[in-house]
Order: C-alpha cells, then structure tokens, then sequence
C-alpha cells in the first residue's frame, strides 16, 4: 500500500491561510509571484463566515513597547503597518467570508489565465474548515475540479482557530481531532475508488494545529496520526501534511489609554514575531514526532510562525519544516517580502 500523495512545493516558500489571502486579487498576486511555491487561501467554509466589522478586527503591534497604529482598527483590510517594529499581529477575525466554492473558482479563473509554463505546478492549498462532514464534504469538491485544472490541488483542514465562541481548537483534543481524520480519509477514499466526476483523483491533505505548549499535547496528535493508519487498515495515515501553528489564542493588545484595541473583550490570537519561538519549538517537536513512528514518517511540516525574512526561513527549515509560510510580514509587506526573502537567501533556495 503507498502512502498519501505528497505535497511539491518549491520553491519551499508560501503564505498561511490569513487575511490577505482573502479575494480574488490576493490570490492572483500571491500565484504570479515568482517567489512563492504554493498559495494557501484564507480558510473557508461551505457557506462562509458570518464576518461582523464591529466584532471581527485586526492589528499589529510592536512587541516591545506594546504600541499600536494611530486611528481605527480595521475590520476588512488590516490597518497599516503601524509604529517601527510593529511587527507582531492580534486578530479575533475568525473565518473568511467567501464561500468555498467561491475560492474554487478563483482558482479556476486564475489558472485559465495563467500562461506561464513554470506557473503549471504551482500548488494552491484550498484552507477549509467546519464540522467532521463539512469537511469531508469540502473535499469532495476540491476532487471534482482537482483534474479540470492546471494546478495542483491539497486542502488543509484548519483545526486551529482561537477565535469561534463555543468552539475550541479540535486539535487540541484527540477525540475530535480522530472523527475529522475518519471523516476525511474514508471520504477520499471513496473519491479515489469511484468513477464518477472526480473519481480517481488522490488529492493531498492535512491538518493545521493550534500552538502546542507540553509534550502532552503532541502525543496526543501523534496518537491520533497512528489511530488514523490503523482505522484504515493502513501502514500510514492518511494526512500528507500537517501546517504548524497557528496563532496563539487569549492574548491581549491595549492602546495607550489601556482599552482593548480590538473590538469587545479584546483578546484574539496572536502571531508575528512574538509567535516565532514558539512556532519554532512546535515545529521540531513535530517532526521528531513523525519521525519516530513509521506510520508517520512521510507527512511533511509547514512551519508557520513569525516568519518576516531569510533568518526566520532558515530557522524554520533548520528545525525540519519543508515549506515555510509566511502570514503578518505578508500584510506589514505585501508579496514583496518573498522576494525579500529570496534576495536575503543570496537569490538561492536552500534544500
């Protein structure tokens, strides 16, 4: 039996599922780049994301003095870069409000129009989230066009996300984490298996984890992992990939006269510079993980966490991850920061 198709990204460089990966133009630009190996679109739902401006909000930060960007914080587009070394975010955005099948045609669209020939294996990674049978659900539709488009397709599974009352991270809890790895491997399974439209298509999935902060919690994954394999008669489990980490929940920015600067209580997930050692430390534990059981050792790491520059890249490829995502520099700096990046390597990907 072979393992989950795997993931190609080179270069080994791309963005998270955030905010500027929103609309149709986010999307264009983060494809035609040429300093991206893969595009991740913010995370979707069937029926997309009730987005409230009053409540859903954005900012960044300067980690160090704790100062903000003067006026309004912004509800849709992130407010400016703000003060030097505003280089931490905090958001309690939630979910993108385009619906799944809406970013299924913006990739339509935009690999119609793509004429350049290095741009065919561009990788776009369809970020999706909802309960156990949304999800199997999203990856059905993401099969149907997987073969009627130019480009690669994966779908990542965002079981991460501080910000939804009354619905903590399912990655945070084995149990949960299991009905969504059933729901799924069973799924594409049956895809794989049939000959109807999208039948025999294996398109690579996985998982994107919350912060893990003790060694509980990543036994924890890698006992699920291992209970996946066996639920399918298999010697891997199903998952391709797994995206580390998202941002850091319960987390609080104030303005200078000490009222939350975002919306109600204040407090949202945090990333950016400050997230980078945790991240750091979530990634290489990860992949010692996957590695010490055969089951796993295939499933590939994009770290994710504070990345803003060529040390942050070879920090995160240092400590095992094979893609390295980039999410606040991307909206302190535009796509410009993965030619930053590039230019910062000598304009010479590493591995």
């Amino acid at each position: 039996m072979e393992p989950p198709p795997p993931i190609h990204i080179h270069p080994p460089l791309l963005n998270s599922a955030n905010p500027w990966a929103t609309t149709l133009e986010d999307l264009k630009a983060l494809f035609e780049c040429p300093s991206t190996g893969a595009v991740t679109t913010r995370t979707s739902l069937l029926a997309g994301f009730a987005h409230d401006p009053a409540a859903h909000q954005y900012t960044f930060f300067n980690p160090s003095t704790h100062a903000v960007p003067a006026g309004p914080v912004s509800s849709t587009t992130p407010p400016a870069a703000g003060p030097a070394g505003s280089n931490g975010s905090l958001n309690n955005m939630g979910y993108s409000p385009v619906t799944l099948d809406e970013y299924l045609g913006f990739i339509r669209e935009i690999a119609a129009e793509s004429t350049k020939e290095e741009k065919k294996e561009k990788l776009f990674i369809v970020s999706v989230t909802g309960s156990p049978a949304d999800v199997a659900e999203c990856y059905v539709r993401i099969a149907r066009i997987a073969g009627a488009v130019r480009t690669p397709l994966a779908m990542e599974i965002n079981l991460s996300c501080p910000n939804i009352p009354g619905a903590p991270p399912p990655a945070y809890d084995e149990e949960a984490l299991v009905r969504y790895l059933d729901a799924v491997s069973r799924v594409a399974a049956a895809v794989a298996a049939e000959g109807t439209e999208g039948g025999g298509v294996r398109v690579p999935w996985g998982i994107k984890t919350p912060p893990y902060t003790h060694a509980g919690q990543f036994a924890m994954l890698g006992a699920a992992l291992v209970r996946a394999a066996a639920a399918n008669a298999s010697p891997y489990c199903p998952v391709s990939f797994v995206t580390a980490t998202n941002t850091l929940g319960s987390c609080l920015v104030l303005s200078p006269d000490a009222a939350p600067r975002l919306a109600g209580p204040g407090v949202g997930g945090m990333a950016g510079a400050p997230l980078h050692p945790l991240a750091l430390g979530n990634v290489a534990a990860l992949r010692g993980l996957l590695d010490a059981a055969p089951q796993t050792r295939h499933v590939d790491v994009i770290g994710v966490g504070g990345v803003e520059d060529a040390g942050g890249f070879r920090r995160m490829r240092s400590v095992g991850a094979a893609a390295v995502g980039v999410g606040t520099a991307l909206g302190r700096k535009g796509v410009k920061v993965f030619v930053e990046i590039e230019e910062g390597l000598g304009g010479r990907w590493e591995g």
